[in-house]
């Protein structure tokens, strides 16, 4: 062994350097990352950036190259990532507090900005974070907690979604995608108060609907007293003999028949009244 190294001792030396030299060298950007080559503190390179129009499966991660000791690689997140809000107090424009859980996916599409204006990912998120709540409390102030549970509530998202990727561009960020997980009252009396206020809201539109249901009621009896009055006119018109007699039959049949045989009437024989039964 010692023969060999006192030998090969000059191959082997230069070898393992060159071996130091390649490591230092080279480097290796995976599919799911966007590496930045930083020269003297200034970028000089982007190795795998995202592209939309990049085709599946090609893309530039692989093998790359550095200059040692003078080239920095800061690897930066390619994939879709998430950012979690959970349990942020809002006061919507009914003065409702509401705890809102809201996230948002976005995806790092300028890693050069990002690196300047934020740093890392994990400094991004706080950021992104602080605007994303800004914008909930901003876009929610203006709406009703009742609009929330309708489909108004998807305008909302695109509102506070836009409003969150401009700020987001200045980052190097694009937003994909907002949603709120659960928009609730917070435990206790406010809670209750809410649904009795939602109780007595929906009663007096209950009511303001049952009354105009009794006066459309009342409007289409007074018509159809109205035409039937017409009806009555026209037919004493046309023969008033028989109106008389219809109307006299009408009233013998309400007064003897309906009252079940049990009315007693004690009236004079020549009494209009009896002036069918006496052969008119």
């Amino acid at each position: 062994m010692e023969n060999i190294w006192t030998r090969f001792k000059l191959p082997i030396i230069a070898v393992g350097v060159a071996l130091v030299a390649v490591a230092t060298t080279l480097f290796v950007t995976p599919e799911t990352k966007q590496a930045v080559i930083i020269r003297t503190g200034e970028p000089e390179n982007i190795v795998n950036m995202y592209s939309p129009d990049d085709p599946f499966g090609q893309t530039g991660a692989g093998i790359w190259w550095r200059i040692p000791f003078v080239d920095r690689v800061q690897m930066v997140e390619r994939r879709v990532l998430d950012l979690d809000m959970d349990n942020e107090q809002v006061l919507t424009s009914d003065q409702q507090r509401l705890r809102v859980n809201a996230y948002a996916r976005y995806r790092i599409i300028q890693p050069v900005t990002m690196i300047e204006r934020a740093g890392d990912e994990s400094r991004l998120n706080v950021q992104l974070a602080r605007i994303l709540r800004s914008a909930l409390r901003q876009e929610l102030g203006r709406r009703t907690f009742a609009s929330l549970l309708t489909a108004e509530r998807g305008s909302a998202m695109t509102e506070i979604r836009e409003t969150l990727d401009t700020q987001a561009r200045e980052y190097g960020a694009q937003i994909i995608d907002v949603r709120i997980k659960a928009a609730d009252l917070p435990e206790g009396t406010p809670l209750q108060a809410a649904f009795t206020r939602m109780i007595s809201e929906r009663q007096e539109q209950a009511e303001t609907i049952r009354a105009q249901g009794r006066k459309n009621a009342q409007i289409i009896r007074a018509q159809a007293d109205a035409e039937a009055a017409n009806t009555y006119a026209a037919a004493y018109g046309k023969d008033p003999d028989f109106y008389d007699f219809y109307r006299a039959m009408e009233s013998y049949r309400q007064t003897f028949i309906n009252g079940e045989g049990e009315s007693t009437m004690v009236l004079d024989a020549d009494n209009e009244y009896f002036n069918q039964f006496n052969g008119r």
